[in-house]
């Protein structure tokens, strides 16, 4: 008997060995699909287990199209999200450099005031809004075009949907997944509830985080 996880991050089972076959016949699950025997703590995907192979074990049991993709491993993940984060740092580092300056002006006349750091962020968010722009806009079309984004080139990963594997494009590779999760994390301590919930939601064994379960993703190695 087996429990998997379907593509909407929900356990299902216990499920014998005809209704596994009968659920990737079916299109419910595939052969990359994270299972594990009852009674056992450890996940694999179905593609592990022989009871599942055909009655002379040269071939798997049938998938439906869009199966076989393999999900990306944590440092992947975590490389591409470094990344991604590191060229948006890049783009804001002419307002960081205004404020360092603001910053050690304030420190020669030992004078500290919050307000003046403010202000100075402000006036100086202009200088980066050229480089956010042209990253945003790069970042759109391949998220749109490729499912990837620059990061995702990097690591060797691609946002797919986690119902049938086909790509994830701007409505769910870019809108869903990126702005929404985005705006969420903007909200006032719930925001930061919610970065650190998703963040470890890394550890499940379907390795979807709460952003990618709003927008129906899953990260695939390409």
């Amino acid at each position: 008997m087996f429990i998997i996880i379907g593509g909407d991050g929900r356990e299902y089972g216990p499920a014998t060995v005809e209704q596994i076959r009968a659920w990737i016949a079916a299109g419910r699950a595939n052969l990359e699909t994270p299972a594990k025997r009852m009674g056992v703590d450890e996940w694999h995907r179905l593609s592990d287990f022989p009871e599942l192979f055909s009655a002379d074990r040269t071939s798997p049991a049938p998938a439906p199209a869009g199966d076989g993709l393999e999900l990306a491993n944590r440092g992947r993940r975590l490389l591409g999200a470094l990344a991604d984060g590191a060229l948006e740092s890049l783009c804001w580092l002419p307002t960081s450099l205004a404020m360092m300056r603001a910053w050690s002006e304030m420190a020669a006349s030992h004078e500290a005031d919050p307000t003046v750091l403010m202000d100075t962020f402000w006036n100086n968010t202009a200088l980066s809004l050229p480089y956010l722009g042209a990253l945003l806009l790069v970042q759109v079309v391949l998220l749109t075009l490729r499912s990837q984004s620059l990061g995702n080139l990097l690591a060797g990963t691609r946002i797919v949907r986690a119902s049938d594997g086909t790509p994830g494009g701007f409505l769910h590779a870019f809108l869903l997944r990126g702005c929404l999760a985005r705006v969420l994390r903007l909200v006032p301590i719930l925001g930061a509830i919610f970065w650190i919930t998703d963040s470890l939601f890394i550890f499940r064994a379907d390795r979807r985080c709460l952003h990618d379960l709003i927008a129906g993703t899953k990260v695939v190695r390409t």
